[in-house]
């Protein structure tokens, strides 16, 4: 039986990969030791400059542990993902050439075949081997972006967007749910665009997985504003469970100036796409993430975003400074900000926001919910760690959760009995 170990980097898309591709070789053991393995699978990232700096580390790093075997016994090595994918296969076996197989994101479909050419195993079948524990599963419903963000590298790393096969996800989802799985989280580079390229919108898909039996509950992640039309908010308003109410939508900046300079694909004003939510949702959580520091933004600009955060009152916030990425357009702009500016930005609108998500979470104290309960703690016997309907997994905060009934994988109501900044904490 082939040992594996893993390592996926970045966001959920590479870890359904990672998955996927392990799930397709058959029957295998996944190891904790590298030097125990057949096969070394590192699923790289490479959004960003600091994500390309962490993928080479890793794979140098490894190259470094497994250089202590004689080459015969060496596990096979492989890499994979945004690395190879942005950056290219010949120049990266020149640059590492202790890797034994680079994979590229043009060729995902074949990278099971590859690695069992390579390593002379059965002709692989697709599968799924889950890393995220019993409790929910990341759900990949497309592939690449149909935007052109001047300051993303996404569409040349990954392609213009794709969605995958409406069957073979829900014979997927199936299998999850089948296998324990409560909740399934849809991610792609922009969920809403899901069946755009063959003229159906999310509804196609959704209708299908909503039908699911023993889904408790699906959330979706990464929703472009313009594609939260009134049609897929009355839908989705109508679905009731296992649909959860939370919508995280990447607005990136508040100011229409930044927007368009951004090239966001809604760049008008960003408070429509809030108030269309909240239309249909009116008690909905919603998420976003905003980029501080892009080239040309002023005090101005700024304070807009400020005041645009401390007016909407997101349950979660997510703040990144401006990279200038190689290859991207917004790289070369004028107005490029030093980082202690970019910096400063970043903790004030976090502070910000520090506050209002304890505000947020101190009116759930007292109140009776129920917690999908992930993994148990490392903190002390008992504990778990789980998730309000208004969590979503590594993004936000969680629900510490003790007491009868709590393992890992079940649906417990529960009691709030303390709130935090980010975190609850449960008894049932």
């Amino acid at each position: 039986m082939l040992h594996i170990y893993s390592q996926s980097l970045g966001c959920p898309k590479t870890r359904v990969d990672t998955e996927r591709l392990l799930g397709s070789l058959g029957p295998v053991v996944t190891v904790d030791d590298p030097l125990e393995a057949d096969l070394v699978f590192i699923n790289t990232c490479a959004f960003i400059a600091p994500a390309v700096q962490e993928s080479i580390q890793t794979v140098l790093e490894m190259v470094d542990d497994l250089s202590y075997f004689h080459k015969r016994r060496r596990p096979f090595l492989a890499v994979a993902g945004c690395l190879p994918g942005r950056y290219g296969i010949d120049e990266l076996s020149a640059e590492i050439p202790e890797v034994d197989l680079w994979l590229h994101t043009d060729d995902i479909d074949t990278w099971a075949d590859q690695i069992a050419e390579e390593l002379k195993l059965d002709v692989p079948a697709p599968g799924r081997l889950l890393s995220t524990g019993p409790s929910y599963a990341w759900l990949k419903i497309g592939e690449g972006c149909r935007h052109n963000c001047s300051f993303c590298a996404i569409p040349s790393i990954r392609g213009q967007y794709s969605s995958e096969d409406p069957d073979k996800l829900v014979t997927e989802a199936t299998a999850l749910v089948a296998d324990g799985v409560k909740e399934l989280v849809l991610v792609a580079q922009d969920v809403t665009a899901y069946g755009t390229d063959f003229d159906k919108d999310p509804r196609f898909l959704l209708e299908k997985l909503f039908q699911i039996d023993g889904l408790e509950r699906l959330r979706m992640l990464y929703l472009y504003p313009g594609g939260l039309s009134n049609d897929l908010l009355r839908f989705l308003s109508e679905a009731g469970k296992p649909f959860v109410p939370y919508f995280d939508m990447p607005l990136q900046h508040a100011h229409p100036d930044i927007l368009r300079k951004m090239g966001r694909p809604f760049s008008g004003n960003p408070q429509e796409a809030v108030d269309r939510i909240r239309k249909w949702f009116p008690e909905a959580a919603l998420r976003t993430t905003m980029m501080v520091g892009f080239p040309g933004e002023t005090e101005e600009h700024f304070r807009t975003l400020m005041d645009f955060v401390e007016k909407n009152r997101f349950h979660h916030l997510g703040v990144f400074s401006f990279q200038p990425e190689e290859g991207t357009q917004a790289a070369t702009m004028d107005g490029q900000l030093d980082d202690e500016i970019k910096d400063w930005r970043k903790d004030t609108l976090m502070e910000l926001q520090r506050g209002i998500s304890e505000d947020i979470l101190s009116q759930y104290e007292g109140q009776r919910l129920e917690i999908l309960v992930d993994t148990p703690s490392d903190e002390w016997p008992g504990l778990f760690l789980g998730r309000t309907w208004f969590q979503a997994p590594d993004v936000d905060g969680i629900t510490y959760v003790s007491g009868p009934g709590v393992e890992a994988g079940s649906l417990v109501e529960a009691d709030i009995t303390e709130t935090r900044e980010y975190d609850l904490i449960a008894l049932t």
